[in-house]
């Protein structure tokens, strides 16, 4: 008998799939940081924003139900019932979703100046800086 063998994505491939998940969901100003260098308790900041707090559980929800189906449940969230800072941690990967004026609050970006920002380009990355809803 043939056992099914769990497949595991690896920290790149997970930060990978969820910006798909947040992109799919109309997130924007979607930033990768490698902090692996810089602490110990994960590799990678994905850091995106949603428009409404309705979006941003949007985008949550849209990450937390890909990853279950690739096997990688998350060890924690936080904020999802806000809407405003929405934390997902996957171990490897942690996601902040932000609601756009509390992401300017927090500037997690400046915060986290030292680590390296992965590139993004051949990812269909929306940049909309500082937009606000319907304009």
């Amino acid at each position: 008998m043939k056992k099914d063998i769990k497949k595991f994505l690896n920290p790149k491939e997970k930060s990978l799939e969820c910006i798909k998940a947040a992109l799919d969901k109309k997130a924007f100003d979607i930033v990768l940081l490698d902090v692996k260098k810089l602490v110990d308790y994960t590799e990678y900041f994905l850091i995106v924003s949603g428009r409404s707090d309705r979006q941003v559980k949007a985008i949550g929800e849209s990450i937390i139900e890909t990853m279950k189906k690739k096997n990688e449940k998350p060890l924690g969230v936080e904020g999802m019932s806000e809407g405003r800072w929405v934390l997902i941690d996957l171990d490897e990967v942690i996601v902040h979703i932000f609601f756009y004026p509390i992401r300017e609050f927090y500037d997690l970006e400046n915060l986290w100046i030292e680590a390296p920002k992965i590139d993004l380009s051949g990812i269909e990355v929306k940049t909309e800086k500082k937009r606000q809803p319907g304009i």
